[in-house]
């Protein structure tokens, strides 16, 4: 049989790509070499916010900020925890990949895919034919060579979310937002936990008003953190793993977990038998509108090297089917594109920081608003945050907005619309927000480039 399209791959990018080919009327076959789902419902997004709420619960309970609310909270029994994060996972997996696959009426087929000459695919002795082929196979985690590392064994983002019994002390190496991320959800299920980050500080691609923020929360949660530390050697011996930075730092730690990154996974694949190349990095070279090097050959999500988000992946299957089979010719804009670390406090960002701002050439004007002035933090009683907005300083147009903030990874969404409508800080100021809101500190921020904002009573508008 000669499919319309063949994917290799069955996570975000290849599930959206199938979905927008069936709803075309197309024949889809895909194959997947492991579990159905791919990295987010299965080792990453899902699991690891379903066990951050659960570490969130833990310290809610433990920190004591409300007068008169005694709150206490036990031992963590970790492979309880877990096996409920994986009873969620199975059921996230049959219920939005597994069925839907059914529903649509597409066939998958389990092994790994290798390309021939046609293109074509082979998978477990079957050749698979196609009018064209998606590649989705996503990214896995990156591992530095450190010397010793292999031998001294380590976790990685997915062996770490997998556990059953909680490590008494941790060493997360990377301080991005798995390595922040993860690392806080151990320190607050109980582990003894110092993140070792390479750059100058931890969250390096956020503001430094972000970066402090969480680098004071996590030294508050008795998170040991380095920075400028580069890791120059691993060791494991029978008191545990024992890590040595370049300027002569030492660790010890019942576990560590290596949180330095994901690189595209296309080993295997045969591309080059296909005329298909590939970058340094392992990702598919592609052209704007998602194609690779041989006109019937195309590529979306974490495998071509785009921003390592889900609903990048998405957003790229759909695109991918669009230019291929209604010729579209549709480019993604990655100029408005939020992000969220989920951390506690989340670090969200949309649009441009200061520095990139300045490179840019915009001469700007920036405000930072310490939650100490956003009532919802007040009441809360957690006011470490700030909301900073960068602006063009000739229009006043907004062009970019950085968080720290509980529920920041919510606000995010209003001030991507805002950026998308081409909102200036006046505005942004003048529009109306909800009090008691986390989201009225967007308004508060904006409004600080006028305003004295400490001199306004709560709901002044």
């Amino acid at each position: 049989m000669l499919y319309d399209l063949a994917i290799v791959g069955s996570g975000g990018a290849g599930f959206a790509a199938a979905i927008a080919a069936r709803r075309r009327g197309l024949s889809v076959v895909m194959v997947e070499r492991a579990t159905t789902g791919g990295t987010c419902v299965n080792v990453g997004c899902i699991p690891s916010k379903a066990l951050l709420a659960a570490a969130a619960a833990r310290r809610a309970a433990l920190d004591g900020r409300f007068p008169g609310l005694a709150t206490s909270a036990g031992p963590v029994d970790l492979a309880a925890l877990v096996a409920g994060k994986d009873e969620l996972v199975e059921a996230l997996r049959a219920e939005r990949y597994e069925d839907l696959a059914a529903d649509y009426g597409w066939r998958i087929v389990h092994g790994d895919a290798r390309f021939v000459a046609g293109p074509a695919l082979e998978v477990a002795g079957e050749r698979i034919e196609a009018a064209h082929y998606l590649v989705a196979t996503g990214a896995s985690p990156s591992v530095p060579p450190v010397p010793g590392l292999a031998e001294a064994g380590y976790l990685t983002s997915t062996s770490a979310l997998a556990l059953r019994e909680l490590p008494a002390s941790l060493v997360v190496v990377g301080g991005n937002y798995v390595g922040l991320e993860l690392g806080q959800l151990f320190s607050r299920l109980g582990c003894r936990v110092t993140i070792v980050e390479a750059l100058d500080r931890v969250a390096p691609g956020e503001e430094p008003e972000l970066s402090a923020v969480i680098a004071e929360v996590l030294a508050d949660e008795g998170v040991e953190v380095w920075t400028s530390a580069r890791l120059a050697e691993v060791a494991r011996d029978a008191g545990g793993v024992r890590v040595r930075t370049a300027d002569g730092r030492e660790a010890r730690a019942d576990q560590l977990l290596v949180a330095t990154g994901r690189r595209p996974v296309t080993a295997g694949l045969d591309l080059a038998a296909v005329g298909v190349e590939t970058a340094p990095s392992g990702a598919v070279v592609v052209d704007d509108f998602l194609r690779s090097g041989n006109p019937r050959i195309w590529a979306a999500g974490d495998v071509t090297g785009a921003p390592q988000f889900v609903y990048v992946a998405a957003a790229q299957g759909t695109t991918a089917v669009e230019n291929a089979f209604g010729g579209a010719r549709r480019r993604l804009d990655w100029t408005h594109l939020p992000r969220v670390t989920f951390t506690a406090p989340n670090l969200a960002s949309v649009g441009l920081t200061d520095a990139q701002a300045a490179k840019a050439g915009l001469a700007c004007s920036c405000r930072v608003l310490p939650l100490s002035y956003v009532p919802r933090a007040i009441v809360s009683r957690d006011t470490r945050g700030v909301v900073k907005i960068v602006a063009d300083a000739a229009t006043g147009r907004v062009v970019g907005v950085h968080l720290a903030a509980e529920g920041a990874g919510d606000v995010i969404l209003a001030a991507t619309y805002a950026l998308e409508a081409g909102m200036t800080v006046e505005q942004l100021a003048s529009t109306w927000a909800p009090y008691l809101t986390m989201g009225e500190g967007l308004k508060l921020a904006a409004q600080s480039f006028a305003t004295d904002v400490a001199r306004l009573s709560c709901c002044a508008a």
